[in-house]
């Protein structure tokens, strides 16, 4: 399922402009601190998805139950352009476990690219929730690189993918390769 939150306007919709505007885009204090913000917005909505759990808790008047995530995800970036994102999942899944992935582009001199990922380090991924965030998806090829490599390491339960930026091809791509 894609959920696009540019759809109706919000803030989200404001922080996007913001990233495209080639004027904005200059400021990389404004640009990071952006993309931190539409991946909190995000990770929230992603929140709302994951699996509760009761815990029962003292409060200065009795004790109460409360609800909280049955389990921390595992948070997944791919390096350099995802750190700000991450940072904003972080934020709100502040008990993540966290992975790391360096893929780009290795562009010929035809044209053509292949895409390199050179490092990876993560936690136990088996039976586990991952949230990868990349702020662009243009080809979605260094994205579904990214999540056949997660997948060598266990076998995830659940995958959500964050990104600021998406092209039609792009998610079209992805969902072909990881249709659930």
């Amino acid at each position: 399922m894609v959920k696009n939150l540019s759809a109706a306007h919000s803030l989200v919709s404001n922080w996007v402009c913001e990233l495209r505007d080639v004027d904005v885009q200059n400021d990389r204090m404004r640009f990071r601190r952006n993309l931190e913000r539409i991946a909190e917005v995000i990770g929230y909505e992603i929140s709302k998805q994951l699996e509760p759990a009761d815990k029962e808790i003292t409060t200065p008047m009795g004790v109460t139950s409360c609800k909280v995530l049955k389990e921390q995800p595992v948070l997944a970036t791919i390096l350099r352009a995802g750190l700000a994102m991450h940072n904003g999942l972080l934020n709100y899944f502040d008990k993540a476990d966290n992975a790391f992935l360096s893929a780009y582009r290795k562009h010929h001199a035809d044209g053509s690219f292949e895409i390199s990922l050179e490092y990876m380090s993560c936690p136990d991924l088996e039976n586990r929730v991952v949230i990868i965030s990349d702020p662009m998806l243009a080809t979605g090829s260094s994205l579904v690189k990214s999540i056949q490599h997660l997948r060598e390491e266990g076998p995830f339960r659940e995958l959500h993918i964050v990104c600021a930026i998406a092209c039609t091809v792009g998610i079209e791509y992805v969902l072909r390769a990881e249709p659930k």
